[in-house]
């Protein structure tokens, strides 16, 4: 990224604070979606810090450590697969970057939200912006949170449920993932209502 956006530029100069909100895990087939909401200290800048699709995940790892140093404040939700069955996936993200954005210890005057849809019942005027993460810097920042947070998390269940490939392929729909769902049938972090897994619960 060359620069902080216009957007930012303008209301940093009106001393308001600004929150970027992005979400990580929306296509995945098991694990939680999870959101993070940085408020972004904008006398650090670093050209690095993009969407983080764009970014190999060693960049991530060392751009998540940065940004943890030197936001001004970090919140992250993490809403479960069973709450994603019962919502819906587009309800459950707008439900984690909600509690994101509720979790940050310094209350921002406006929240960035990357996407077309704003979040409901959020009480702070917020902006909805499609490709949000390839163009806001604070919502890039929230985005490398989120999914270095969520790839952790997968880690993890790599390890309690052996077999699926978590490791590899964190939950997304590869060939490798859908061969383990069809020959150990789905594990308890599935989301049972996504085409993929649901034809496979008994």
């Amino acid at each position: 990224m060359e620069a902080f956006s216009h957007i930012e530029e303008r209301l940093s100069s009106r001393k308001i604070v600004v929150a970027g909100v992005d979400e990580a895990g929306r296509g995945p087939l098991a694990g939680p979606v999870v959101s993070a909401a940085v408020v972004w200290d904008y006398s650090f800048f670093n050209p690095d810090i993009r969407d983080s699709k764009k970014l190999s995940e060693k960049m991530r790892a060392l751009l998540f450590d940065y940004i943890r140093t030197n936001a001004t404040s970090i919140g992250v939700a993490i809403v479960s697969p069973q709450e994603i069955d019962r919502l819906n996936i587009r309800n459950a993200s707008l439900l984690a970057m909600r509690k994101a954005v509720e979790r940050l210890p310094v209350s921002p005057g406006m929240v960035l939200v990357d996407g077309r849809d704003p979040i409901p019942t959020l009480s702070i005027k917020q902006e909805p912006i499609i490709s949000g993460d390839d163009k806001i810097f604070a919502i890039s920042a929230a985005s490398i949170v989120a999914k270095v947070t969520r790839d952790r998390i997968m880690l993890r269940y790599d390890k309690e449920y052996p077999g699926y490939g978590f490791a590899s392929h964190k939950g997304y729909p590869t060939k490798k993932h859908k061969e383990a769902i069809r020959r150990l049938g789905p594990s308890p972090i599935h989301r049972k209502t996504f085409h993929g897994v649901a034809s496979f619960i008994l």
